[in-house]
């Protein structure tokens, strides 16, 4: 559990703005072209976002957004990063395809040593999500469950495979956040049942969700380990978070998630800054 004094470690994050934003095609539940999308609300959403990073002492670097391409916005599912190692992402459907490019593109224009390009279909931090020694790795949806030795192979951590069932929350984070080592919250009935002892058996103490606030997106979230930003309308989550000592920061998503994202899949975790600053010395 965090503690108020705990000190907080400079996270660094990538984020694409949503100049493109629109809702044209339909891959997953959450997603309907009827209806009418707010682009500059959208856009207003996104910054208060970067904002929230900018004021928490995190540092926001930005890839350039891609005509033609409307869910680049959702910059989580570009790649995996851990340290300076960095596997792109694979696409499950063609609509998304180009966004990999454009993503390998920025890594290894900024210097990372490994950006490798995947064999199996992956979608980046949606779902591979670190938890310090330890990869959980979701599929069911997207990721194909060979690219889950792929990435133990690149990044020398044991994956633990976890399998999404409820096609509402098709990638890992949209069910599960890390918000320390250790520690997670999640929605067990997104998991298959021996995905749900597993997580039992891993995390005993972890901040468990309702339908209702998973179904908010509210574990589409982002912890710097003191610090959990979510989506502002999944209070009963806020309340668990803050009982838990974690201090949770509500932000409006509700124009992103009409194409099935919020606060995590509009963000790339990167490497520490402080790791950042001594690979570029």
């Amino acid at each position: 559990m965090p503690q108020e004094s705990s000190p907080v470690a400079v996270r660094q994050y990538l984020m694409c703005p949503p100049e493109h934003f629109e809702v044209s095609y339909s891959i997953n539940p959450w997603m309907d072209p009827g209806k009418p999308v707010d682009a500059g609300l959208a856009m207003a959403q996104w910054e208060r976002l970067r904002e929230t990073y900018l004021a928490l002492g995190h540092r926001v670097q930005l890839i350039e957004p891609v005509p033609g391409l409307p869910d680049m916005v959702f910059a989580a599912n570009g790649a995996s990063v851990i340290g300076n190692r960095a596997l792109v992402a694979r696409y499950r459907y063609p609509q998304r395809a180009a966004e990999a490019p454009a993503y390998c593109g920025w890594l290894t224009a900024h210097g990372f040593e490994v950006v490798a390009e995947p064999r199996y279909v992956n979608e980046g931090q949606g779902d591979y999500l670190a938890d310090g020694e330890r990869l959980l790795a979701g599929t069911g949806f997207r990721t194909d469950r060979l690219s889950h030795g792929e990435a133990q192979e690149l990044f020398g951590l044991p994956v633990v495979s976890l399998t999404l069932v409820d096609p509402s929350f098709y990638h890992l984070d949209t069910a599960l956040a890390v918000l320390g080592e250790g520690q997670i919250m999640y929605y067990p009935e997104a998991f298959s049942i021996g995905s749900q002892q597993v997580l039992r058996r891993l995390y005993p103490d972890a901040v468990l969700a309702g339908r209702r606030d998973a179904e908010a997106f509210g574990l589409n979230a982002v912890s710097d380990g003191v610090n959990v930003v979510l989506p502002q309308i999944a209070t009963g989550l806020i309340e668990r978070l803050r009982d838990r000592g974690y201090h949770p920061i509500g932000v409006d998503m509700s124009e992103l998630h009409k194409s099935g994202g919020a606060v995590k899949c509009c963000t790339l975790e990167l490497l520490p800054a402080a790791e950042v600053a001594a690979a570029a010395a």
